[in-house]
């Protein structure tokens, strides 16, 4: 009834899969669907994207049960790795593949009993300095895991920390050092995110981990997603539910921060941060809206952004009324411009909705 809707699609979905597999060279894909399929749902994004990727990436154990328990069989990669002796065997027994980054995560693997094989890509710490082991250690890493009966070393993974940005001089450094270790051990490298598989097509190893691009968004600031052949994948939309009349000189919401500069309408939308529409958004932010003729019209936010409510300077849109649908992002309104212009980037954007929003799942 409030009207507070988010659309979701798999054609896009799979669309995009389809690109990141053109762009490839014959890696595997693996899907990143962590973080609740980056807003989208997690068991719909698995089950849209199983007939076009080869597997999927999730951070924590409890993703991946999840998709267990939703009957994906496909391959699993765990990020994150594991915390303790039974999320390791556990993960064993759902046939998870291992990140290991970390000492603490050797001894795991040293000293907990495993009925199931399992196998272990070694992260490592090519500059990023987040999660990884040391290059130095690599050798001593390499003999300790031949001596854990129950594993299996099938990789080398990194992350490239600057192949979004111009000017990007770390990416070639990084991917000389897993190169390097992957040859040292005859075993695959992965370390191609969505940045990197458009940037560095040289960098796609034997298995690649899309994540943004998959989602409808760019990983570059420059560039926008229907540039780079994707598709929009999720339409946030909400109804106006009032309109008001203020005179030029007022000011409109929390703080009074946004002051009529005229005679003004500002109507009323019923999303909020309470939905997950940035609270940080600015005055000014775009929108779109559709009138009675059903054409989209270009509109801007006006004041602060409160719990349950936006408002929206419609002034210069004579034809909107009450029941009016506008249009958060999607088609109409790139929700890369929308981040740009709360200085945050979409993939925050897509993760913080709330289960508020009516879900439609096209």
């Amino acid at each position: 009834m409030r009207g507070t809707r988010l659309e979701l699609r798999s054609d896009s979905l799979r669309h995009n899969a389809r690109r990141a597999r053109q762009l490839s060279g014959g890696a595997s894909v693996f899907a990143m669907v962590k973080a609740n399929g980056y807003g989208h749902g997690l068991v719909f994004v698995a089950q849209s994207l199983i007939e076009d990727v080869d597997g999927f990436g999730v951070a924590v154990l409890e993703e991946a049960k999840a998709l267990r328990a939703a009957g994906i069989g496909a391959p699993i990669m765990l990020l994150e790795g594991v915390f303790d002796a039974d999320e390791l065997i556990t993960a064993a027994a759902l046939g998870c593949e291992l990140i290991v980054h970390s000492e603490w995560q050797l001894e795991l693997l040293e000293s907990t009993p495993l009925a199931e094989r399992v196998s272990v890509w070694l992260k490592l710490d090519t500059g990023m300095h987040r999660l990884g082991l040391p290059l130095a250690e690599l050798d001593a890493v390499v003999s300790r895991l031949q001596c854990c009966p129950a594993v299996s070393l099938v990789g080398m993974a990194s992350h490239f920390a600057c192949a979004d940005m111009l000017g990007d001089s770390m990416s070639e450094a990084q991917l000389q050092k897993v190169r390097y270790a992957a040859a040292r051990y005859e075993v695959p490298y992965s370390a191609a995110n969505s940045a990197a598989i458009f940037r560095y097509p040289h960098s796609v190893g034997r298995r690649v981990r899309p994540g943004i691009m998959l989602y409808g968004s760019s990983p570059f600031a420059d560039r926008s997603a229907a540039s780079l052949g994707l598709q929009v994948t999720q339409r946030l939309s909400a109804k106006i539910i009032a309109i008001n009349q203020v005179p030029s000189g007022d000011a409109v919401g929390y703080g009074g921060d946004w002051r009529a500069q005229r005679d003004s309408r500002i109507a009323v939308v019923a999303i909020g941060y309470g939905d997950g529409y940035p609270r940080h958004a600015p005055s000014g932010t775009a929108l779109a809206v559709k009138n009675v003729d059903g054409a989209w019209r270009s509109a801007t936010l006006a004041g602060r952004v409160s719990m349950d409510m936006i408002t929206i300077d419609v002034t210069d849109l004579p034809l909107t009324q009450v029941g009016d649908e506008v249009e958060l992002w999607g088609d109409q309104v790139s929700v890369d411009d929308v981040a740009q212009s709360c200085g945050t980037i979409s993939y925050e954007l897509f993760c913080r909705l709330t289960g508020r929003p009516e879900r439609e799942f096209l």
